[in-house]
């Protein structure tokens, strides 16, 4: 038995108890206001009928699993348990009755009740329906933890398929990167060697940065930074002065939490769509702040949008999935032009790292 159906179970008995201590209360002040009533006799009679009524409760509560496949089906639920109740009806009566009787002969007295052929029909439409009204509760109570198992289940699914997007999206960032730094340490090959060579060695270092990062989803902004900085590092030896990268990162948010590997194929478009289409120097402007319970970041470089495709590539879009994946419609990225400029902006509820 599970924690869960431990306590499902606890708060059931204990709304059993309290019914039967509330009938208990009720019989004694009924008693109390006939003079040939004895104190114990009421406890006897509530007594016996809550003793015998456990017995079978318990005895459900034993095989519910085996009715647990029906609870998308109430009505045949409850029949399935009042299959029983040919069975149940007779040994009830005959236990509470037997008990009743064996009591008043060990005090010395007789205990007198209805005829047989009234009270068999009176106690089998009271057990009916004391019955009826426990099984809707029972059921009400299996129904409930039921859901909650489900629907744990579903959050369970929900958050591995949403582990295997995220996966998947990386997978898909990393190769697009690797692709793009290689292509720029080909171009430099064969018309200068040893600048191919210091490439290769700094591409080294931004490969086992990004393999340490790749286990886990996030990381602080600083280390996000280290792999822009070498990655620009690797992008200013091909362009060499078309380039002019400028930082502007608030102290502050070098210790909050960011996607891995999110900023870098933003910087990698500023790079693709603004340095290689233009022949003069182009500014390239990376900044973060804090703004009460955000974090903002940008990459910004001199340029303009195209407008015909304002989402970007296959960069932007993941980086927008991995997004929605991490925080849901909490966290926003959008691409537009300001002025002279063409800006990515990344905002993202704040938090700070664990390390």
């Amino acid at each position: 038995m599970t924690v869960r159906e431990a306590t499902g179970n606890a708060a059931l008995f204990s709304l059993w108890g309290l019914f039967w201590l509330t009938m208990l209360v009720v019989a004694l002040q009924d008693a109390s206001l006939s003079h040939t009533i004895r104190w114990w006799e009421p406890l006897l009679w509530e007594g016996s009928s809550a003793l015998i009524a456990t017995v079978w409760l318990i005895a459900q509560r034993r095989v519910d699993e085996r009715y647990a496949v029906y609870l998308d089906r109430p009505w045949l639920w409850l029949a399935q348990h009042l299959k029983w109740l040919p069975l149940i009806v007779p040994t009830f009566i005959a236990s509470i009755y037997l008990i009743r009787h064996g009591v008043y002969t060990l005090v010395g007295r007789s205990y007198n009740h209805e005829p047989w052929l009234f009270v068999v029909p009176y106690e089998t439409a009271k057990l009916v329906l004391f019955a009826g009204m426990w099984l809707g509760i029972v059921f009400g109570f299996d129904s409930f933890a039921q859901w909650r198992t489900q629907r744990e289940r579903l959050l369970s699914v929900q958050k591995a398929l949403a582990e295997s997007q995220l996966q998947q999206l990386q997978s898909q960032l990393r190769p697009h990167f690797l692709f793009n730094a290689l292509n720029t340490i080909s171009s430099l090959m064969h018309s200068d060697p040893e600048r191919a060579d210091r490439l290769l060695v700094r591409l080294s270092d931004l490969l086992r940065i990004s393999l340490s990062m790749h286990r886990s989803e996030l990381t602080s902004l600083a280390e996000e930074l280290r792999v822009l900085d070498l990655y620009a590092l690797i992008m200013r030896e091909r362009f060499d002065d078309r380039v002019d990268l400028r930082w502007n990162v608030a102290e502050e948010t070098l210790f909050a939490s960011v996607p891995s590997l999110l900023l870098q194929p933003l910087l990698e478009n500023a790079f693709k769509h603004g340095v290689e289409r233009s022949q003069s120097t182009v500014v390239v402007r990376i900044t973060a702040s804090r703004d009460g319970d955000w974090l903002l970041m940008s990459i910004a470089n001199t340029g303009t949008l195209d407008f015909t495709n304002t989402t970007g590539g296959i960069g932007l879009r993941n980086c927008r999935e991995r997004l929605h994946v991490d925080y849901g419609p909490d966290a926003t990225l959008e691409l537009r032009q300001n002025d002279a400029d063409v800006i990515a902006r990344v905002r993202l509820p704040w938090r700070e790292h664990q390390a």
